[in-house]
């Protein structure tokens, strides 16, 4: 007769409940929901573009005329508050081959747009 052989996992895991990557999950808080994910951090930009006040194309035509000024793979920040540069500027980034690399709202209105230079 064969004995069963009980297995112990760290951290109070079973064959059935096996041990997850980094560790058990940590609790709900005691507000009952989950603990959201940290927002991602922004690209840290070589250089900073303001175009906030002026329309499109404004901002796209200051971008192309200075991401030439950055080194490849550098990241260009563009500051803009028209809503037509917040989906003009990742649209001519893929057009231009260049890497859209996120954006982030900014507390007094519109948008950091990061630009990763790829060509």
């Amino acid at each position: 007769m064969m004995e069963s052989v009980r297995q112990f996992w760290p951290g109070g895991a079973t064959p059935r409940n096996p041990p997850r990557p980094g560790g058990p999950i940590p609790p709900d808080p005691p507000w009952g929901g989950p603990i959201p994910p940290e927002p991602p951090a922004p690209p840290v930009a070589a250089l900073t573009i303001d175009a906030l006040g002026r329309k499109c194309p404004i901002p796209i035509i200051m971008l192309a005329e200075q991401i030439r000024d950055v080194p490849l793979g550098a990241v260009v920040a563009v500051l803009a508050d028209d809503p037509a540069a917040y989906t003009d500027i990742p649209s001519w980034c893929t057009m231009k081959a260049h890497e859209f690399a996120g954006h982030r709202e900014l507390p007094q209105g519109g948008w950091a747009l990061y630009i990763r230079r790829r060509l």
